[in-house]
């Protein structure tokens, strides 16, 4: 009797989270795991059950790895959330590759690197990685990394060789377009309207610098490197930060290099601008495609190259007539990454699409723009054609509620309906800074819908939409 009362009560003890990971992982229901530990914040988990949690997930992703890359790096990048051990990052690297998701592997090995110098298979991947980019600098400070004593030592050293040599040839290369430069009278790729690339060396603008990988010093190149290419014929440079995509358009060697070094440059800015204006940014790598204008026309048409400068869509920053990075294209990129850095915030993907309003989305956007381009809010012609219609009684702005679901460009005044989501999101800065707003978005994004914008709203603002329109229109006035 008092063992059938035992049994009984084993049987009514609910689970831990590390049990029913294990569980699960023995079953090899793979899915199930992954689902059941998909969201949610990894610190609810105790601390002491973090570890058999990330264990299971990662011989998930690495059962997986082979024939579901894409379900391999989802269960990686969840163990690697639990506990960044060396299983888990060193599969969530495996997958990332398999995926092609070259700049997300990258971070992986080189955070690999940092936690586990004693382990050789990461500085050796990381080599392998680069050299395969023709990074052949930052392959030769990866394999350097490579402890002498480990079973990757010997491959480390032939690749270590490699690396030197190749090394030694771009060394050639750069010497060789240099010489041209200085004969050709000091010209510098055309079209160029920032610093020349050899403002470059050695900061966190070149496109390579090692110098931002914890544990890695490296001299950084003046020119900087030739691009990868991929199937589609498009020039591939990536970092932990960004994959920069764009079609080569006859640039030569050097052209290539200060375009690259051009747009590192500006996404940079776009990194600590939005850091500096928010308080926090995007984590994950972003990939950046950008384009000229007819390349632009053709992948969208003709309608939407007309009348965007820029869209975000599919985890990915589109540029419109990027051959060029004038002041108008480096804005451009600022608000389309503020977009990347709200998705990123909601979870990955275009979750912030799917679980906020557009006008808070946009007006995030509006708002850390203007800050960008240091002006006070909308143009001063806009504001006049916003006074005309409020000095109608009859009459209202566009109204946010409207642009609940509805993007501003497809409403009936596009710049007038961006520049109402802006305000929005400046009043509500203004209210009670951009810490309450950001916690006002990962609420609702944490509940992936459940919650209502409107009931958060009151929650964090104690307001309601229709009191939100009422401020915007009472603050045009006073501009």
């Amino acid at each position: 009797m008092r063992s059938l009362l035992v049994a009984l009560l084993v049987t009514a003890t609910p689970q831990t989270p590390a049990q029913k990971a294990k569980e699960l992982s023995g079953q090899k229901a793979w899915e199930e795991l992954y689902l059941a530990f998909s969201s949610g914040d990894a610190k609810t988990v105790p601390q002491e059950q973090r570890a058999g949690v990330s264990a299971a997930l990662a011989k998930g992703c690495q059962a997986l790895l082979k024939d579901d890359a894409v379900m391999a790096y989802s269960l990686g990048e969840r163990a690697a959330v639990f506990e960044e051990s060396a299983p888990a990052l060193r599969c969530l690297a495996s997958a990332a590759r398999k995926t092609e998701q070259r700049a997300a592997a990258e971070a992986t090995l080189v955070k690999g690197v940092t936690l586990f110098p004693k382990d050789g298979g990461f500085p050796l991947e990381l080599g392998k990685l680069l050299l395969e980019e023709q990074d052949s600098a930052g392959a030769q400070a990866a394999l350097e990394k490579v402890p002498p004593r480990t079973r990757e030592a010997a491959e480390a050293k032939k690749l270590l060789q490699q690396a030197r040599q190749q090394t030694l040839q771009e060394d050639s290369a750069r010497a060789e377009a240099s010489r041209i430069s200085k004969k050709l009278g000091g010209a510098t790729a055309q079209g160029s309207q920032t610093r020349p690339v050899s403002a470059h060396a050695g900061d966190e603008s070149s496109v390579v610098s090692l110098a931002t990988r914890p544990g890695m010093t490296v001299r950084t190149p003046r020119v900087g490197y030739e691009s990868g290419v991929n199937s589609l014929g498009m020039r591939v440079r990536s970092n932990s930060r960004y994959v920069i995509t764009y079609f080569n358009n006859n640039r030569d060697f050097a052209q290539r290099a200060d375009y690259e070094g051009h747009i590192v440059e500006t996404l940079d800015t776009a990194h600590h601008f939005v850091q500096k204006v928010l308080g926090e940014t995007r984590e994950n790598p972003v990939t950046v495609v950008l384009y000229t204008a007819a390349e632009f026309r053709t992948v969208f048409g003709n309608q939407v190259a007309r009348t965007v400068a820029g869209r975000y869509f599919n985890s990915n920053i589109h540029i419109n007539n990027a051959a060029e990075l004038n002041n108008e294209t480096k804005a451009t990129l600022v608000h389309e990454y503020v977009h990347a850095a709200m998705a990123d915030m909601c979870g990955g993907g275009d979750r912030d699409m799917s679980f906020l309003p557009v006008w808070l989305v946009e007006g995030v956007a509006m708002f850390v723009e203007w800050k960008y381009r240091e002006v006070p809010g909308p143009p001063p012609e806009m504001l006049d054609q916003m006074q005309t219609i409020l000095g109608n009684p009859d009459m209202h702005l566009i109204s946010l509620r409207m642009m609940t679901k509805v993007a501003p460009i497809s409403t009936g005044h596009a710049a007038m309906a961006y520049d109402i989501a802006g305000l929005a999101v400046q009043e509500l800065v203004r209210r009670e800074g951009t810490y309450r707003l950001l916690t006002l978005i990962r609420d609702v994004c944490r509940g992936q819908g459940r919650l209502s914008f409107e009931k958060a709203l009151m929650t964090h603002y104690g307001m309601t939409l229709d009191d939100l329109d009422k401020e915007v229109e009472e603050s045009v006035p006073r501009r």
